[in-house]
């Protein structure tokens, strides 16, 4: 299809006028409003104004411009039917084949001034999205552009063949109903918030792609993209990956991402199951392998330093079913591959769960909170036994508690300063976990002499203090907060240990 009119009218004007240009080169017109005009002009590039095609001024400060039967039924004209040819021929309106639109931004402008109400309502946008459906729905007529990212394809392919394919307005137009939906549902949250005094949630995640299944074989699985995310994946070898697999990758990847040194984390079950730092990725996994070798086995290791051959030959000497680094070296590569079903996973940017949400189903209803992304600082420790910790039990401290907050509660788990030593994850009973860590140690051989036990939530009992104190930890760090705290405290005393208060918990259920 050839085009012959483009209507261009953008609110970002990220590389328009180049776009604008290689139109205006193909031999297409371009009708353009206000601003867009005028930066058209300025470049040197010949534009129609709207006003000229619909016979009528720009009115009420801007508001109205393109709300126009000459715009909207040039737009929505199906010319392959008699009715429109006619109805279009008659009103002496020619068709559009192009609309270049981007929005007012309401969700930067609402953000920046939430209390601002007249100026959320300036920031909605309504000759745009009109505009935008209007094109959209008659996609095979018309091409409707939203994003400054598609100009240069778009332009390659007007060059090529004087227009676009069907198949890529189809695309544009899903593309182009998305933003409109979107847009829409951030108008909906602000004004419900604000003057219906609800708070709404729509989630976006696209790209649904089907698993083998679910977390057992007889549940369907799909695995959705959050398309605001700058995290991402690619698999470079292996099987597919199944839902059991992303779920463990999301621990394991979340894991390493709390460390600048090199790290590396081995998840089994959404647990880790040893997790340290060191002066390399080898250094990393083998003090992290040692924490539970046998619970490692099948399990999901992730590194947060590109992976060397060295380690890909280490890494081959287990059954894993996953590993996950944000590079490998060639040689690497080519070892991994020797163990065919393994899954080799590349990131492409560290996770970023700042200012996101976590969602849970349960039944009838959606459970939200905020990613559990704070950390614990040395300056937030609170010494409150006799003894205070020595700086070996204070790094011990803040290593413990980056991995700790991923362990499932009631999670306690024993470490060094550079790795963890025994995990106790997922029981009822916090001094069950602390048994089940000194039980999984002594049954290894692990050491736990000098070891700091870290604590997601307060110790409501002396008990799981002198389980510890009895397996060696010399050093605790906890919440705080029990009603028999003194107790717990005057625990710690006897042991000659030093413990610390954090002030704030880090369940994970």
């Amino acid at each position: 299809m050839k085009l012959k009119r483009a209507l261009i009218s953008v609110y970002d004007k990220t590389g328009i006028t180049r776009f604008a240009k290689g139109l205006a080169d193909a031999g297409i017109e371009i009708i353009s409003t206000g601003g867009t005009k005028r930066v058209l002009e300025d470049s040197g590039i010949e534009v129609r104004g709207v006003s000229e095609v619909t016979g009528f001024p720009e009115m009420l400060g801007g508001r109205v411009k393109t709300l126009h039967p000459a715009i909207h039924a040039a737009l929505l004209a199906d010319t392959g039917l008699t009715e429109h040819s006619r109805d279009i021929r008659n009103a002496g309106i020619s068709p559009i084949g192009m609309v270049v639109v981007n929005l007012y931004p309401f969700a930067t402008a609402v953000a920046e001034r939430p209390d601002d109400v007249e100026n959320a309502v300036e920031n909605i946008d309504i000759g745009g999205p009109a505009i935008i459906r209007s094109a959209a729905k008659n996609y095979k007529h018309v091409a409707v552009v939203t994003d400054p990212e598609d100009y240069e394809s778009v332009l390659e392919e007007i060059r090529k063949s004087g227009g676009l394919s069907e198949k890529r307005r189809a695309e544009l137009a899903v593309k182009a109903f998305r933003l409109v939906a979107d847009y829409d549902s951030e108008i909906d949250r602000y004004f419900s918030r604000k003057f219906g005094k609800e708070e709404i949630i729509r989630p976006l995640f696209v790209g649904g792609v089907k698993l083998r299944y679910g977390e057992n074989p007889h549940q369907k699985g799909m695995w959705f993209r959050d398309p605001s995310s700058r995290f991402s994946f690619s698999q470079l070898y292996g099987k597919e990956i199944s839902y059991n697999n992303l779920l463990d990758m999301a621990s394991a990847i979340s894991i390493t991402g709390e460390f600048k040194e090199p790290a590396c984390a081995i998840v089994k079950h959404n647990n880790p199951c040893g997790a340290a730092v060191g002066r390399d990725c080898l250094d990393a996994y083998r003090k992290a392998l040692e924490t539970d070798r046998v619970s490692a086995f099948g399990g999901v290791v992730s590194f947060n330093r590109e992976l060397d051959r060295e380690t890909a030959e280490e890494l081959n000497r287990m059954f894993l079913e996953v590993v996950i680094a944000p590079g490998y070296s060639e040689e690497a590569v080519k070892e991994l591959k020797k163990k065919r079903n393994l899954i080799v996973i590349k990131t492409r940017s560290s996770p970023d769960f700042s200012a996101k949400m976590d969602f849970r189903r349960i039944p009838g209803g959606l459970l939200a909170q905020d990613m559990n992304t704070k950390g614990l600082e040395e300056n937030e420790l609170k010494v409150v036994t006799e003894r205070k910790p020595d700086e070996r039990e204070v790094k011990a401290m803040l290593f413990g508690w980056r991995v700790l907050k991923y362990v499932k509660s009631n999670a306690v788990i024993f470490v060094s300063p550079d790795r963890t030593l025994a995990i106790g994850a997922g029981q009822t009973s916090r001094v069950d976990s602390v048994k089940i860590a000194v039980m999984k140690a002594r049954s290894l051989g692990i050491e736990l002499r000098g070891s700091v036990v870290c604590s997601d939530a307060f110790f409501p009992f002396r008990d799981g203090i002198d389980e510890a104190a009895g397996a060696g930890a010399s050093a605790a760090v906890q919440p705080g907060g029990s009603v028999r705290d003194s107790e717990v405290i005057e625990a710690a005393n006897e042991h000659g240990m030093a413990m610390a208060f954090t002030g704030f918990r880090c369940f994970r259920h």
